[in-house]
């Protein structure tokens, strides 16, 4: 297969596009870059795909949910309610919007299992779904065996919740977990059964305020036996930062590198409340962190300290978290609010358009599939490529000496993506998806949620009366009384 462009930005650091190039794949590999003709693939501009590092596969947004105005505490209780529908829909829909969006890599931090089979069957169908999209996932089972309801052990907290809710909070938030022998142990048997080309299994820790010590130490140790990779949250929220600090006097960083949790292997998102030396820890252990700009604003957490992360030396990568500015998945949207963000003020430099592109496309798919190669357009390369509409985003330029990455940076959003492939195979064609029809996919999922309204309105209803007890719980520092 060859595809002819106009311009090229073979590496994501490069400003300026080579022109008029032919790009030939074999398999899932570029076999050859060569010049092209003018006129061959007129107004179009190929570069690296890029990668959406921190997610769930929420295939139903937040937002349909009424999980609207809330911090991330009370945000988590709502959306918890979604009634549950086929994993396989889950799973094609939401990688299907990701790739609309340009992401060629997906992180899947699978946080809530839908039930009604096995968790390695479920896995099944969220790999079938990323095979049918057609694009790399790494899926990460969320482990979890502690402070379910709020930042304290849960029966220390109920009380916050009215005595007629109690019940069916423990029940849907508090379930009895699995021991952490266990929970590790699903995982490798999930990576046993679905692990592909494509797909990579991931320890998927929920983060520390969720695990118990047993369960962190445990994941250390099959990581470091195994060499399987680990995705979790981190430092999200003030709360969660005022927990850490209360529970681990000593630094809640140092216990993580005490365990040996803290290695290249791991990636991290969020990390909106992390310290100058707790960044330049993680710097020193190559723990990629996952940057999530949309949603720590929209869940009111906060800005993530992107210059001191750089300044740090942290490897970066960007993830979209299921809560996009425009609630939607476009990664190059995405893109333009962190640069937009972290780029610096007045004549100071904190982001250059090049430094963001590496976090998008290389620290990106590194933390999510494992592959330590550059993501580049050369010979030798894996064939993960993203094809825009330059002439659409350059309609008005008329400046001689114009680099295109800052102007896609600038102006280019998901209605400008033409193709892309991933793995050598195209999966997006002119705004439609070649493997999976996701209107009718999307048709079917709203369907099933609608069946199982009643629950979830009685649910929500529930989530209502518990917003009282819980403003207070971390409104006066996590304190029952």
């Amino acid at each position: 297969m060859e595809l002819a462009v106009e311009r090229l930005l073979a590496k994501p650091a490069q400003r300026r596009a080579e022109r008029h190039r032919r790009i030939a794949l074999s398999g899932n590999r570029i076999s050859a870059v060569a010049p092209g003709k003018p006129g061959e693939g007129a107004g179009l501009l190929a570069l690296p795909a890029l990668t959406n590092a921190h997610d769930h596969a929420r295939a139903v947004k937040p937002v349909a949910l009424g999980a609207l105005e809330l911090p991330l505490e009370l945000w988590l209780a709502a959306i918890v309610g979604a009634p549950r529908v086929d994993p396989y829909l889950i799973g094609a829909v939401a990688f299907g919007r990701s790739a609309l969006g340009g992401a060629g890599s997906v992180m899947c931090h699978y946080v809530r299992p839908q039930g009604g089979m096995s968790m390695v069957d479920e896995a099944r169908e969220i790999a079938r779904a990323a095979q049918d999209v057609g694009v790399r996932i790494a899926f990460a089972p969320s482990l979890r065996d502690r402070n379910a309801i709020a930042y304290g052990e849960d029966e220390r907290v109920l009380p916050l919740v009215e005595e007629k809710d109690r019940a069916a909070v423990r029940s849907r938030l508090s379930p009895k977990p699995l021991p952490p022998a266990e929970q590790v142990a699903l995982v490798e048997e999930i990576g046993r059964a679905i692990e592909s080309d494509l797909v990579t299994v991931q320890f998927g820790p929920a983060a520390v305020q969720w695990c118990s010590h047993a369960l962190l130490s445990a994941i250390a140790e099959r990581s470091a036996a195994t060499g399987r990779r680990v995705h979790m949250h981190l430092l999200e929220t003030r709360y969660q930062r005022e927990w850490a600090d209360r529970e681990y006097p000593q630094g809640m960083l140092k216990f993580l590198d005490s365990i040996g949790l803290l290695s290249p292997r791991l990636s991290v998102a969020h990390a909106v409340w992390a310290r100058p030396a707790e960044l330049e820890l993680l710097a020193e252990r190559g723990v990629t962190i996952s940057v999530n700009n949309s949603s720590n604003l929209g869940l009111r957490s906060g800005l993530p300290p992107v210059a001191a992360m750089l300044q740090a030396g942290v490897p970066m990568a960007i993830g979209l978290d299921g809560v996009g500015l425009d609630d939607d998945d476009d990664a190059l949207s995405e893109l333009r609010l962190a640069w937009f963000l972290h780029h610096g003020v007045g004549f100071e430099q904190a982001l250059d358009a090049g430094t963001l592109m590496q976090a998008a496309c290389d620290g990106g798919r590194r933390a999510v599939t494992g592959i330590d190669e550059p993501a580049a357009l050369e010979p030798g390369r894996l064939a993960d490529v993203l094809v825009l509409d330059y002439a659409a985003l350059a309609r008005d330029v008329i400046a001689e000496q114009l680099d295109e990455l800052p102007l896609v940076l600038a102006r280019a959003t998901s209605r400008h993506i033409k193709a892309l492939y991933v793995a050598g195979r195209q999966v997006l064609s002119e705004g439609r998806l070649t493997g999976i029809e996701l209107a009718a996919l999307e048709a079917q999922l709203v369907a099933q949620l609608r069946s199982g309204l009643a629950d979830f309105n009685e649910w929500q209803r529930t989530v209502l009366r518990m917003r009282a007890g819980l403003t207070r719980f971390y409104a006066t520092g996590m304190h029952c009384s």
